[in-house]
């Protein structure tokens, strides 16, 4: 008999991938499945970015492998993204490394600077990723909770009083996913202090900075920021590329080698056309995250009042791509909840608790439906 690795025993298969099946199982039935789960934007990506992928397709390199690092001018147009919209100087040859998505980033960052025994602080709640590949890599997750309270941002406080000896890596995620908290300038001059102060790598995971939020932020805004932290970005919200896996992790010259050392191990570059269409969605200007957000703001108002019709209250200062909503009063179990109105309305939201314990008792809905099946769902109660 053959067996898996020890590896699996620590990591499950991811939530999404399994409850979707179950999702596709009854619209296959005929059931009108709303999906208000999973944040897959359902819009396109600009005319110009799809035009420059099909001519692409006709240049004499197109089809070969490519470098590891990118196009130079991919980048470069990360470069400029960050210049012009962070303000942030990255040298576009040593700083920054383009990626097959961000979470890609999430692996090759851990194999990159963990060692088996190894802590990683990971928020609760947040993104699961974290937890499984800190698991595969045979590291230690510590979890450190976020609290409506305190806005979903880390009591420092209460990390002091950890043990931190053991500690290598530091995820944060603002704007902060599932909640939607916006952070702020001065949470990540804590940060990179608290960071600098434990010889901890602190990684910003960015990718929902131009969602509903009119103060995009990067970690590397922060003075002596690179010292100390990486960050990763992605265009699949930011401007409806989700699929085409296209994201980057900078930082400083030797953390981003350390990178570079992984990822040219796993891959053989990412392919031309997508490079190039990458490169034309950077070059957007305010009016293309304006007319986005013209369409998100009205589903997100007709989201909180789906929510606020479940009886649920509302996180209003949230911003990106999802509604983060308490549940009613007495309710104990969000994946109950959950499941109940799949099966008896057809609406599928994503419960909190697959996000960490502090997730237990709120429920998270995308805003990835269009306005005219939010008014359908609202209907439906």
């Amino acid at each position: 008999m053959i067996t898996t690795a020890n590896r699996l025993n620590t990591v499950e298969e991811y939530y999404f991938s399994s409850k979707l099946r179950e999702v596709r199982q009854l619209a296959a039935e005929g059931k009108p499945i709303i999906n208000m789960g999973i944040g897959s934007p359902d819009l396109a990506p600009a005319q110009a970015v799809i035009d420059a992928v099909a001519l692409a397709m006709q240049d004499v390199n197109a089809h070969g492998y490519q470098s590891y690092q990118g196009l130079p001018e991919l980048r470069k147009s990360m470069a400029d993204f960050y210049q012009n919209n962070f303000q942030v100087e990255l040298n576009p040859n040593t700083e920054i490394l383009p990626l097959m998505g961000s979470k890609e980033g999430i692996m090759h960052i851990s194999m990159a600077f963990l060692n088996e025994g190894d802590q990683v602080l990971i928020p609760n709640p947040g993104y699961p990723t974290y937890t499984s590949v800190t698991n595969l890599v045979g590291a230690e997750a510590v979890y450190y909770d976020l609290a409506e309270a305190n806005n979903w941002e880390p009591d420092f406080e209460a990390l002091e009083k950890l043990d931190l000896s053991k500690v290598k890596l530091m995820w944060i995620g603002y704007p902060h996913m599932p909640t939607g908290a916006r952070g702020s300038l001065a949470l990540f001059e804590k940060l990179v202090a608290f960071a600098k102060k434990h010889q901890i790598l602190l990684v910003n995971d960015n990718p929902y900075s131009f969602v509903l939020n009119d103060n995009p932020m990067s970690l590397l805004q922060v003075e002596g920021a690179k010292e100390v932290a990486l960050e990763l970005n992605s265009l699949s919200k930011t401007f409806n590329m989700a699929g085409w896996r296209v994201g980057m992790v900078s930082g400083n010259a030797e953390l981003i080698d350390a990178v570079l050392r992984v990822k040219s191990n796993m891959d053989s570059g990412m392919f031309f056309g997508i490079q190039k269409g990458a490169i034309e969605a950077l070059k957007s200007d305010k009016s293309w995250f304006d007319s986005m957000n013209e369409i998100y703001k009205k589903r997100r108002v007709l989201t909180e009042q789906l929510a606020e019709k479940l009886g649920c209250k509302v996180y209003k200062e949230g911003v990106g791509l999802f509604v983060w909503a308490k549940l009613p009063e007495g309710i104990q179990s969000a994946e109950k909840f959950i499941d109940q109105i799949l099966h008896e309305k057809y609406i599928f939201i994503a419960p909190g608790t697959i996000f960490g314990s502090n997730g237990e008792g709120y429920i998270r809905f995308a805003l990835c439906v269009k306005e005219e099946k939010v008014q359908e769902a609202i209907s439906r109660f």
